[in-house]
């Protein structure tokens, strides 16, 4: 009798996966406060925000930006910071204009170059990290002043254009409508084939949140009801295909976009399905367990900084790029840009926690403040203003629901 009381009440946990709704307040307010920022400027603009023309504008002038912060958020998931990105912007941007411009490199080459020399950038500040101990802090600052010199040095403080159509093209350009537009009724017309990418993003979102929560289910844990899965399945598939039409309606897809979309889906298997991932979390985690348990965190935080040197290289291609020239003053604050995108995403801290689409989803809100307040004519230090402001409440919610779930 004993034996059977003590199982009966071992049933209704079995009963629950399904039922609750699983809100996780660190994750979610981010894009909540994302759909705010979008409707208040949406409103404050008379309806210019959303525009085909400045979505677009939006995703091309800020796409240099959204790349850094990839870099940085897996930076900061480890716990470390990188304050060189900027200046290794225009350092590469640099090397890439005398390859091609003053060097006649071929394009491909000179990128690959470009790359390389980005790598070994991180690489050189990786190893003072990693093997020598000095703070990462200490590390990009110093690699922030060096590399700004080295830019003024290579450039001989001027400017060096044009860039070949190619780079142009990926840093300004847009898909061809190959098979033709079709109408969409009172939106006008829309390239077939951006639709049709539109169409396979939202399939592949659909694909992969029914097999995580299959996943979840499997192990025994806690999921959304199916309506209210489908709910935001479907709220995230609206939200692709609307800006999709958007931008199909102005000039199709940017190229910058479709590399964007691939370094995003990339970057998050990485982070989420990748050894290396797992121990990038476990050293921003907790540094000394990720020691006892075998990994090895010197070389994991070597190749972090590895991998922000070269994305920071790709940024400098592109934004010189869009610019049709490498310039000395190029990069200005991008780290700081990235840095704050990465917190207002949901990084924490002291490290192990952030994800790459809250890395971009932050990013969007400083573009979408900075070009909404733009729109709206306010002055270069009330932007600054609220940008500011923005970051520390991000940082702030962030402490504050880490101290309501310990509480």
């Amino acid at each position: 009798m004993t034996t059977t009381d003590t199982a009966r009440p071992a049933a209704p946990p079995a009963a629950t996966p399904g039922r609750r709704i699983s809100i996780n307040p660190r994750q979610s307010g981010i894009y909540v406060a994302f759909a705010l920022i979008v409707v208040l400027f949406e409103v404050l603009t008379g309806g210019a925000l959303l525009e085909p023309q400045n979505i677009s504008n939006i995703i091309v002038q800020n796409s240099y930006v959204l790349i850094l912060a990839i870099g940085m958020i897996l930076v900061i998931i480890s716990g470390h910071i990188d304050l060189s990105a900027g200046s290794v912007v225009a350092m590469t941007g640099a090397v890439s204009a005398v390859l091609m411009v003053n060097l006649h490199v071929p394009w491909p080459l000179a990128v690959l170059i470009t790359l390389v020399t980005g790598a070994v950038i991180g690489a050189w500040q990786g190893y003072w990290v990693a093997y020598f101990g000095i703070p990462a802090f200490i590390v990009t600052l110093a690699g922030m002043l060096a590399f700004r010199a080295l830019t003024l040095t290579v450039l001989g403080n001027q400017g060096i254009g044009p860039f070949p159509d190619a780079i142009r093209t990926l840093s300004n350009g847009f898909t061809d409508g190959y098979l033709g537009n079709i109408g969409l009724g009172p939106l006008g017309g829309a390239d077939l084939v951006s639709l049709i990418v539109g169409v396979l993003t939202v399939a592949a979102i659909a694909i992969t949140q029914q097999r995580k929560r299959s996943a979840r289910l499997g192990y025994g844990q806690d999921v959304d009801p199916y309506p209210v899965f489908v709910a935001k399945v479907a709220g995230a598939a609206i939200l692709v295909l609307a800006v999709v039409v958007q931008l199909a309606r102005f000039k199709n897809l940017p190229w910058v976009l479709i590399l964007l979309a691939l370094l995003v889906v990339g970057y998050s298997l990485v982070a989420g399905r990748s050894v290396f991932g797992r121990h990038i979390y476990a050293v921003g985690g907790n540094l000394q367990a990720a020691t006892l348990s075998g990994v090895k965190v010197k070389s994991v935080a070597f190749w972090i900084f590895v991998n922000m040197g070269v994305l920071a290289a790709l940024a400098g291609i592109i934004f010189a790029g869009r610019l049709n020239q490498a310039g000395p003053t190029a990069g200005v604050n991008f780290e700081l840009d990235a840095i704050a995108a990465a917190f207002i995403g949901g990084a924490a801290v002291q490290g192990g926690v952030g994800k790459v689409v809250g890395a971009i989803t932050g990013g969007l809100i400083m573009a979408v403040i900075n070009n909404g307040m733009s729109l709206i004519g306010a002055p270069s230090e009330r932007v600054m203003l609220v940008k500011g402001v923005v970051l520390l409440a991000a940082v702030a919610y962030d402490i504050w629901t880490k101290r309501r779930g310990t509480a």
